[in-house]
């Protein structure tokens, strides 16, 4: 399903459209448009720990997010090999509007939150 960025990927700011595949329940896939390049791993956080966070006003009105809008919360990640040594970074949530094909991303301002965890610690996120 192809995306309009409306506030950019950490590092990506060129990136004005993505492609977002679901995999599975657990992983998806994000690729620019443009070039094809970057493509993101990215995984579901409600599968791996508890997680939330209250999404900033600027992203509600950017992405035309309504109290019933259809919401999907992915985060990057970086697989390695073995993949218990696989990183989540939980700080920096991607949020796609599947109700009109928009998705931001954006740091959560909340020390609480860790930049990066282990992808198989079922610990709190928030934590």
């Amino acid at each position: 399903m192809i995306y309009e960025v409306k506030k950019p990927i950490l590092g990506f700011e060129n990136v004005l459209k993505v492609d977002f595949e679901e995999i599975d329940g657990l992983f998806a896939t994000l690729r620019a448009i443009e070039d094809e390049v970057p493509t993101f791993t990215l995984v579901n956080p409600y599968q791996l720990r508890e997680y939330s966070f209250d999404i900033p006003k600027d992203v509600q009105v950017l992405l035309d997010i309504e109290e019933n809008s259809n919401v999907l919360v992915y985060n990057i990640v970086v697989l390695h090999n073995p993949i218990t040594k696989s990183v989540v970074n939980f700080k920096a949530p991607l949020i796609f509007n599947q109700d009109n094909k928009t998705m931001a991303q954006f740091v959560i301002d909340d020390e609480e939150f860790i930049v990066i965890g282990d992808l198989l610690d079922k610990k709190d996120a928030s934590n």
